[in-house]
């Protein structure tokens, strides 16, 4: 007997208003995507989070973005073990294989993943900290974020100062890739830090000072 459900209904009603409305208005342009292949000009790194809509943040159509999610947007280093690494696997596709020309890092408010982060590193997460915890384990990758903003007094701005820092520590990570910094050092591609404001909609991009300044 299978395990497996019905989807639910609200969602089998909006596929079918999207059917006969926005595809059947585009066509067209959806059977050309198809047969053409994917091309598009920018890879996004984001976070899980379902608050965070790269595209509408964007505009962006179909097509435009080759998008990676994960828990707080982050980037392991450069580890060719063997093993199982979806984001450094969507990175090698995006550069190798899409040769997209820009690589954007985007970070948020209020991310739970930030959070767990702190609540780890100060000692106030002990399930965490299990070896058997996989988000625990993935948020290693920002501990020495943490390391950069844990004398910050105020709660709020270390929070929001480690949700930077989640931006920053996978732009680090990112250059230890090869064909990251081949393509980077060619011209070919570029890289890029931002952090969004969900309350108040506000983007901020890290510039070369290494300031996060709206854009």
């Amino acid at each position: 007997m299978s395990d497996y459900h019905p989807l639910p209904g609200y969602l089998v009603q909006r596929y079918n208003g999207w059917k006969a409305t926005t595809y059947a208005e585009n066509q067209s342009w959806y059977r050309r995507l198809a047969n053409e292949g994917q091309k598009p000009r920018a890879m996004v790194i984001s976070c899980c989070d379902s608050r965070v809509h790269v595209t509408s943040i964007f505009g962006a159509e179909q097509g435009e973005f080759f998008i990676h999610r994960n828990i707080a947007n982050l980037v392991p280093p450069f580890s060719p073990d063997g093993t199982y690494h979806g984001t450094s696997a969507a990175v090698e596709y995006a550069v190798n294989t899409l040769k997209v020309t820009n690589l954007i890092v985007l970070g948020h408010s209020s991310c739970g993943g930030v959070a767990g982060c702190e609540s780890m590193c100060t000692g106030n997460a002990p399930e965490l900290e299990e070896s058997t915890s996989f988000v625990g384990r993935w948020m290693d990758i920002l501990r020495p974020g943490y390391e950069r903003v844990k004398d910050i007094k105020d709660k709020g701005e270390r929070t929001t100062a480690l949700e930077k820092e989640a931006v920053m520590v996978s732009l680090e990570n990112l250059l230890t890739f090869p064909f990251v910094q081949q393509a980077q050092a060619s011209g070919a591609l570029a890289l890029h830090g931002l952090w969004v404001d969900i309350a108040e909609g506000r983007l901020e991009s890290l510039g070369m000072d290494q300031e996060f300044s709206p854009v």
